[in-house]
């Protein structure tokens, strides 16, 4: 497939997006427990493999739901019908799922692999997941609809010389594939949840312990953290190799995003706190599962930024309440911030 076709392909597939985002505006899942399937059945009748069928779920494409009393998250029927009643069923769910390396990721650009792993280095196109070869390397994915947007949003990217900026960035030894990967996964977690502790528990995955404990200096709600913390909802755990490389990939490595995901845990920890405390030992459990007291989904306090702002400091995070404040206000408010993520200005020692 040329790129010509990928774009006529995405052009095309733009038309029915409505109409395939699961969750959106398709028929909500049946509430009787009875009518589910396990995921090894739903994928057999959705005509996908299985590794197929986990991203399909991480992406959001697949709605599934938990078990009572714990146990693999099952499928409605309902909503395998739905699938499989979508226009071009099963090929289009196949490549909405479908990943590639840099080589096939190139060829379907139209470019040299080595312009697409610059691309890459830079933040233009964003893994979706790895595995380790034999010489136990991470070898990134990306999805193939995801590049086929990109050569339709940037197509001077993809010949030519490299924008000065970007080649700047380059020579100085950036690369963003790991950064963008874990943006991803911590968005699409924090999606799946309402929850303000498990939500705080996400954003706290990505720093190291060190890091972590300068922001949540109690061990008891760091201990609750670990507990709460949700996981993709499937993926095996693979080699002892595989389940290293996860563990380092996840944990932030550079100074603005280390700040800017200890702001996020900051805001984050604030609104659970004021939702319910973190357990202590002693407990009855009760403030463990008791729900939070907002409904809905709570705006999250940021998103990544992208590939071409994150060389600037994170700006400071806005003001919570409604109401407008002095600017001097701000200002103590900001720096109060600050100080509780550890940031104390680029000139400082």
């Amino acid at each position: 497939m040329t790129v010509k076709e990928m774009l006529r392909g995405h052009i095309a597939g733009q038309g029915n997006a409505s109409a395939e985002a699961p969750g959106e505006d398709g028929p909500a899942p049946s509430a009787d427990p009875a009518a589910t399937v396990a995921a090894g059945r739903a994928s057999q009748e959705l005509g996908i493999r299985r590794a197929e069928f986990e991203l399909a779920v991480h992406l959001g494409l697949i709605a599934v739901v938990g078990v009572p009393g714990g146990g693999r998250p099952r499928v409605h029927e309902d909503e395998v019908a739905r699938l499989r009643e979508q226009p071009g069923f099963p090929d289009a769910l196949v490549e909405r799922v479908r990943t590639v390396g840099t080589a096939q990721g190139a060829a379907l650009l139209g470019i040299a692999p080595a312009r697409f792993t610059r691309l890459a280095r830079a933040g233009c196109v964003s893994p979706v997941t790895f595995y380790l070869n034999r010489y136990r390397a991470v070898v990134w994915l990306f999805l193939a609809d995801e590049l086929a947007s990109f050569a339709a949003r940037e197509p001077e990217l993809l010949a030519g010389r490299t924008p000065p900026g970007m080649r700047t960035m380059l020579e100085s030894g950036v690369d963003r594939r790991a950064r963008n990967w874990r943006s991803q996964r911590i968005d699409r977690l924090l999606d799946r949840t309402t929850d303000p502790w498990a939500r705080t528990a996400v954003q706290a995955s990505a720093l190291d312990p060190v890091q972590l404990a300068e922001v949540v200096d109690d061990p008891y709600e760091r201990a609750y953290l670990v507990r709460v913390r949700p996981e993709p909802v499937f993926g095996r755990p693979g080699s002892m190799a595989a389940r290293e490389a996860m563990a380092e990939l996840m944990l932030a490595d550079d100074p603005d995003e280390i700040l800017w995901r200890r702001v996020n845990l900051t805001l984050e920890l604030d609104a659970a706190r004021e939702g319910r405390p973190a357990p202590r030992p002693g407990d009855d459990g009760g403030a463990r599962t008791t729900p939070s007291a907002r409904s809905g989904a709570r705006p999250r306090p940021g998103h990544q930024a992208p590939a071409a702002e994150l060389a600037t400091p994170a700006p400071a995070p806005p003001a919570r309440s409604g109401t407008p404040r002095p600017a001097a206000a701000g200002r103590t408010a900001r720096k109060g911030l600050l100080a509780r993520v550890g940031w104390r200005g680029r000139g400082a020692g």
